[in-house]
Formats: structure tokens, sequence, C-alpha cells
């Protein structure tokens, strides 16, 4: 009975250091450093198109058709913009600041959502377009996502500009921009007044002292 139970404790001792033996083992193959951060970084879907332009007003001033003319070339799968050019998927654009929206002679494919915009091609409504298309005409039949960056779409305003509108650029500095400077002034404006407004005071108090 003795040698039955030696047995039977021996074969448990040796069962309870092979598990141990087994463990540590098993947790050093799989061994994991904490989690420090959650979730997927996922790159911006324009690839950094941005650039540090980012949504911001436009200031007209900065606007170049020459860098227009190569963001435009992601244009041509769908408009031609030459005098004379054929309408495609999309129509012909020689010209299109000014006109009427949804009307380019002999193109039939406008969405009702364009059609119903209604008005001219101004430079404000264009790079509202150009931005997003869906949000400016929601329903529109143009798949293109639009572009973030402020200074592209002014430089591709310019060049379309350059084609056959020859509109002058809207001028002066952008809205905000605008709006900043004429704060800063008026605060310059409300501190030389309390200082004037202050100088009196102090010549009055002077004879007093004396």
């Amino acid at each position: 009975m003795s040698d039955n139970f030696n047995t039977i404790a021996g074969w448990t001792l040796a069962a309870g250091i092979v598990a141990l033996g087994s463990s540590l083992v098993m947790g050093q193959m799989f061994h994991h450093e904490p989690v420090t951060k959650d979730g997927y970084e996922i790159a911006s879907a324009e690839g950094g198109e941005s650039g540090g332009g980012g949504d911001k007003p436009i200031d007209w001033a900065e606007a170049d058709p020459a860098k227009g003319e190569k963001v435009f070339a992601q244009c041509k799968a769908c408009h031609t913009i030459e005098a004379g050019g054929a309408n495609g998927t999309g129509p012909n654009l020689q010209g299109i600041l000014g006109k009427s929206k949804a009307a380019v002679g002999g193109y039939t494919q406008y969405s009702d959502a364009l059609k119903g915009k209604g008005g001219t091609w101004t430079f404000e409504d264009m790079d509202a377009w150009l931005k997003s298309p869906k949000k400016f005409a929601d329903g529109t039949k143009m798949t293109f996502a639009g572009i973030s960056n402020a200074e592209k779409r002014a430089d591709l305003i310019a060049y379309i500009n350059a084609q056959g509108s020859n509109l002058p650029l809207p001028a002066g500095a952008p809205a905000a921009a605008e709006g900043a400077e004429a704060a800063d002034a008026a605060a310059g404006g409300n501190e030389a007044a309390a200082a004037n407004a202050a100088a009196p005071a102090d010549n009055a108090a002077a004879p007093a002292a004396k």
C-alpha cells in the first residue's frame, strides 16, 4: 500500500513539474507587449493631396493658371476645354465661367440637381462645385469626389478662366484675413483712444502732487 502511495505521489509530482515547465515555455512563445494605442491609422483618402492647403479661404492673388493646367489633367477624362472642343462624358468647358449653369450647347446629360441651381458660374460657385460636387448639387451625375486643397482649386479655376472666359479674378485678400485685419486695426484704435483718455487725468493730477 505504501509503495502504491509513493508511486502515485511521484507521478503526481512529475506531472506537476511537466505542467509548470510547459506553462513557462508557452508563456515565452506567446509573449506580447501591452497595447499602447487603439485601432489603426488610416491614411488620407487623397494621399496627401491637401499638402497644407487645407480648407481655407482662397487668396485669388496667389492663383497660378500654369499650375492649374496641371491640375486640369485629372479633368480631361470627361471634359475638353479648347474652343470648339467636343462634349464628352461632361460638357466642353471653354468660357464656362460667366455662363449659365447646365447650359452648354449640345450637352444633354445634365442632372436635375445641377439644372435646379440656376444662375451663372461665378468664381465662388465654381470653387464650391470643385470642392465637392455632391454637396454643391446633391444628386449630380458627376462622380468626381472633389479637390479639398483650396490652393489647387484656385489654380484650376484661374486656368479655366483663362480658357475663354477671361473674367477679372475676385479682388482683395480672403474675407477671413480681411476680418482679422479689421479686428486688429480696431483693437489698435481702442488702445490709442484709451491712452489719450488717460493722459488728461495724469496731467490734472500732476499739480496736486506738487
